[in-house]
C-alpha cells in the first residue's frame, strides 16, 4: 500500500497521470466513447461538451483529493463513508457495476484489436490483458503507479505523432468540420454525463494523494487531472473529423481514420500503446477494491492475507471477461449511460442531505480558512 515520495513537481502530475491512465481505455482509446457523447454533436458541439466535462472532472478531482488528503480516506469506502454516511453502500453498488462494465469494454476491446491487428483470436488479446492486469496487482502500489505514470508519456507522445500526421494530410478536413459550426442538441448533457459516469475512476487515483502535503498540491493535482485527462480526447475528436460521420458510425472509429492515413507502422504503435492502455485501465480499477479490502482489515487490527491481492485480481479478471461478451458498443452505449445516473443520483444525495448544514457554518472558522476553501471545507467537516 506505500508509495515512494519523490520530487515535489511529481505530486502535481502523478495524480493526473494515473486518472488519464484509467479514463483513457476502453472506449475512449478507441474513439468510440468519444464519438458517443461528443462526435455526434459535430466539431464545435463536441469541444464544448468537453469543455463542461474539463471543469467537471477538474473541479470534483481537486475537491475529491483535498478532502482524502485531509482525512486520510484513500480508498473508496472510507471515503463514500465520510461523505453519505450509511449510504456510501449504494456508491459501493454502484462502482462494482461500473467496474464490472469497464472490465467487459476493456476485454471486448483487446479482443477486437488483436483480431483486427494480426488476424489470431480475440481470446489471445484477452488472455494477455488478463495476465497483465494480474501481475501489475500482485507487483502492487509502486509499481502500478511507475508503470501508469510511464506509459501515459509514451502514450501522449504516439498521440502527437498521430495528430501531426492526420494534420498533414487531413487538415483541410478539419477545418472544414469546424467551419460548420455544427452544435448538435445535447451537448451540455452529455458532458456531464461523460463526466458523471467516470466520477468512478476517481477512487482509481485515491492511493496517489499520499504523497500529497499541502491544500495547494492536492488542489492543482486534481486540476492538472481533468485536463491531462480530457486533452487525449479533444485530440481523438480532431482526427475522426477526416470523416466525423463514417467515424461516429463504426464500432471502432480509430480504424476509419487509419484506414484514410495508410499509415500500418503508426497503426500498429497505436494499438500497442492502446492496448496498455487497456491493461492500466483495468488494474486501476481492481486495484481500488485491493485497497477497500486492504485498509477494512488494517482497520480491524488484522493483516490482510497475502493471497487475498491475487484472488481478487483473479476474480474480477475472470467476471470481466464474461461481460465482454455483450459487445463494446452495447455496453458503452447502454452500460454507461445508465450507470452514470446512479453516480449522478449519489451526487445529488450528498449535496442535498449536507447542504442544510451551511446554516450552522461558523463565519469566523472560514474567514480564518487559507485562499482556496473546497466545498467539503464548507461544511466544516460535519460529513462523518
Amino acid at each position: 500500500m506505500s508509495t515512494t515520495k519523490g520530487k515535489s513537481w511529481t505530486r502535481y502530475l502523478v495524480p493526473g497521470f494515473i486518472f488519464q491512465s484509467v479514463v483513457i481505455g476502453g472506449g475512449y482509446g478507441t474513439g468510440a466513447e468519444i464519438a458517443q457523447y461528443f462526435g455526434v454533436k459535430g466539431l464545435v458541439g463536441g469541444l464544448l461538451g468537453m469543455m463542461v466535462t474539463l471543469i467537471v472532472w477538474s473541479v470534483l478531482c481537486a475537491v475529491s483529493y483535498e478532502f482524502v488528503r485531509v482525512f486520510k480516506t484513500y480508498d473508496y469506502n472510507s471515503m463514500m463513508g465520510k461523505l453519505l454516511g450509511k449510504c456510501g453502500v449504494l456508491y459501493e453498488i454502484c462502482y462494482i457495476v461500473l467496474m464490472l462494465i469497464v472490465l467487459g469494454v476493456i476485454n471486448a476491446t483487446a479482443g477486437s484489436m488483436t483480431a483486427d491487428l494480426t488476424g489470431l483470436s480475440p481470446w489471445i488479446g484477452v488472455g494477455i490483458l488478463a495476465v497483465g492486469q494480474v501481475l501489475l496487482i500482485v507487483k502492487g502500489t509502486e509499481a502500478i503507479e511507475k508503470v501508469l505514470s510511464a506509459w501515459s508519456i509514451v502514450l501522449y507522445i504516439v498521440y502527437a505523432v498521430f495528430m501531426f500526421s492526420v494534420f498533414m494530410k487531413f487538415g483541410g478536413n478539419v477545418g472544414v468540420e469546424f467551419a460548420k459550426g455544427e452544435i448538435g442538441s445535447g451537448w451540455v448533457t452529455s458532458g456531464f454525463q461523460y463526466a458523471f459516469y467516470n466520477l468512478g475512476i476517481v477512487p482509481a487515483t485515491l492511493y496517489t494523494i499520499r504523497d500529497c502535503e499541502t491544500r495547494k498540491e492536492a488542489v492543482v493535482s486534481g486540476v492538472l487531472a481533468g485536463a491531462i485527462g480530457i486533452i487525449p480526447a479533444i485530440l481523438l475528436l480532431f482526427a475522426l473529423c477526416c470523416d466525423l460521420s463514417t467515424a461516429c458510425a463504426a464500432e471502432v472509429p480509430v480504424t476509419v481514420v487509419f484506414g484514410l492515413l495508410d499509415m500500418r507502422w503508426l497503426y500498429i504503435a497505436f494499438e500497442i500503446v492502446l492496448f496498455g492502455t487497456l491493461i492500466e485501465t483495468g488494474t486501476g480499477f481492481i486495484k481500488a477494491v485491493d485497497d477497500r479490502i486492504e485498509l477494512t482489515y488494517q482497520k480491524g487490527g488484522k493483516e490482510c492475507p497475502s493471497w487475498m491481492r491475487p484472488l481478487i485480481a483473479v476474480v474480477f479478471v475472470a467476471v470481466g471477461i464474461g461481460v465482454s461478451t455483450f459487445g463494446l458498443t452495447g455496453l458503452i452505449a447502454k452500460g454507461y449511460g445508465t450507470i452514470c445516473w446512479g453516480m449522478y443520483c449519489l451526487w445529488l444525495l450528498w449535496v442535498s442531505t449536507k447542504s442544510p448544514k451551511l446554516a450552522k457554518l461558523d463565519i469566523k472558522q472560514i474567514k480564518r480558512g487559507a485562499k482556496f476553501a473546497p466545498l467539503f471545507y464548507l461544511f466544516r467537516y460535519r460529513c462523518v
